[in-house]
């Protein structure tokens, strides 16, 4: 498989669009930090806006898209610095519609979260950048069209439009992630797993890393497979990444295991065995600092969580945001 399909197998996520704004300048989205397993996102789909977090002040435009994989606080404004108009939210069948009654030039905003599962954690937060920026050129096409059915099926909020912009939201960010994965003006000089992606020359080490994590792998193998010198190879990965290629393969290792603890019935040393540990009592040491608790109390507790869940499913939604936009 190509890189995002690998990286997307071990990371599995569901989207949630939680609300569509219309606003007037002056207006004021204020974004606290994500809570764990949670990624934000909005798309602007009319209006201008600026995007104002750790890195600085971005201006947007209609069709931009903007993730934050790092789970970092940001603001999302009209850029005038007039004090924002208070927000009034209107709960819907599918979601929530949030209004200002601004009078200034308007925009519209879908806002909404990625959550993936506990092995993806660190593989996403450590491994793709701050904030990532899909301009409203690179969103044209299937992307722009993914957008397009969100907004349709939010504003008619018909018989399973709840359902059916869940599954368009998770498309959004696999589609956003591929876009993003070829080097952009937004993104230009962020290191990530996406910026390694777009080196041919380490190609055969990052394929052979997701496809055969379980293997024994040197850094001086690594680096023949892509016809480097170890100093040259973990150079340049280290300038793509930020980070060595053992710990992106010790966090390959640590998805894999986890996914199959949750999924399968194999023993703890056979799941440690091929993920790449040497041993059990390896396995057991990695996986503790990694976790916090040994791999059969992990397994124990995702055990009981889906069965209570499966006991007492929790409620329908009620299509109030994730967060709270700033008064």
């Amino acid at each position: 498989m190509d890189l995002l399909s690998q990286l997307l197998a071990l990371t599995p996520v569901t989207g949630h669009l939680d609300i569509r704004c219309h606003f007037g300048a002056p207006w004021l989205l204020d974004e606290p930090p994500a809570a764990p397993l949670v990624i934000r996102y909005h798309a602007l789909l009319d209006g201008e806006a600026v995007l104002e977090d750790a890195d600085g002040h971005t201006p947007m435009k209609a069709g931009d898209i903007v993730l934050f994989p790092a789970g970092g606080a940001h603001r999302l404004h009209d850029g005038g610095g007039a004090k924002p108009r208070p927000l009034r939210a209107a709960p819907g069948a599918a979601l929530t519609v949030v209004t200002n009654g601004g009078r200034g030039a308007p925009a519209e905003v879908l806002c909404g979260r990625f959550v993936f599962a506990a092995p993806a954690e660190r593989l996403l937060r450590d491994f793709l950048p701050r904030r990532l920026i899909v301009s409203a050129a690179e969103a044209a096409g299937r992307l722009g069209r993914v957008v397009a059915l969100m907004r349709e099926e939010s504003l008619e909020q018909g018989p399973g439009s709840a359902a059916l912009i869940g599954h368009l939201s998770a498309a959004l960010f696999s589609l956003s992630l591929r876009t993003a994965a070829s080097e952009t003006e937004a993104n230009a000089g962020q290191r990530s797993l996406l910026a390694l992606a777009s080196k041919p020359r380490l190609q055969p080490a990052l394929t052979a890393m997701f496809d055969s994590p379980g293997r024994d792998w040197t850094l001086p193998a690594l680096a023949a497979l892509c016809h480097l010198s170890r100093a040259t190879f973990v150079r340049q990965f280290l300038d793509a990444t930020g980070r060595s290629p053992a710990e992106l393969l010790n966090e390959i290792r640590m998805a894999q295991a986890l996914r199959e603890l949750a999924a399968s019935q194999d023993s703890v040393a056979a799941i440690g065995e091929a993920a790449g540990y040497q041993s059990e009592a390896a396995f057991q040491r990695a996986f503790k600092r990694h976790v916090g608790v040994t791999p059969a109390r992990w397994r124990a507790a995702q055990r009981a969580a889906a069965l209570n869940q499966s006991l007492n499913p929790p409620p329908p939604p009620t299509a109030a945001p994730a967060h709270k936009p700033a008064q």
